[in-house]
């Protein structure tokens, strides 16, 4: 089965930043959303949060998270958003944390999954973050906005979130 893979939209920071990267009207037309993150938020919190139609409970995710050869595992039940990874405004200039974010299913009347992979290199290399994650949505609501906010502060210009559908081909 080939995928095919759409993209539905596009977003660049311009200058002077942006509180937040919204993706509404999503049509439930694809299979599943792809949703890839090139990030830097101006405040001092490396990461962001992803929320789905604008509503704020019921995410639980399990995290792997590699930092300098250490790793630590977390587990959050309850919580407002899914989280991946974002270089912070302590990182080397010009520099962007990447983030994947992939959603199955998305339109089914089921509760929603999510898979999470980021990367972060920060200040000039002298450490480094790499963050595994799946995630759920207990709402059997299809997903129709996809929201990102960085842990803290602004998006910095230049940060690009691009969400696609994708769609199983024979």
């Amino acid at each position: 089965m080939a995928l095919t893979y759409i993209a539905i939209a596009t977003v660049t920071v311009g200058s002077g930043g942006a509180a937040n990267i919204e993706f509404t009207s999503i049509p439930g037309t694809y299979t599943d959303l792809l949703l890839k993150i090139s990030a830097r938020n101006t405040g001092n919190a490396s990461g962001q949060h992803v929320t789905f139609n604008s509503n704020s409970s019921s995410y639980a995710a399990k995290r792997l998270i590699a930092n300098n050869g250490s790793t630590v595992t977390t587990h959050s039940g309850g919580t407002a958003s899914l989280f991946a990874l974002a270089v912070d405004s302590r990182a080397t200039a010009s520099a962007f944390g990447n983030a994947e974010v992939y959603i199955p299913n998305y339109a089914s009347s089921n509760n929603k999954a999510a898979s999470l992979d980021s990367v972060n290199e920060e200040n000039g290399n002298t450490y480094a973050y790499d963050e595994i994650s799946g995630g759920s949505w207990s709402n059997t609501a299809a997903i129709t906005t996809v929201t990102l906010t960085p842990e803290a502060g602004n998006y910095a210009q230049y940060t690009t979130a691009t969400l696609y559908g994708i769609k199983n081909t024979v």
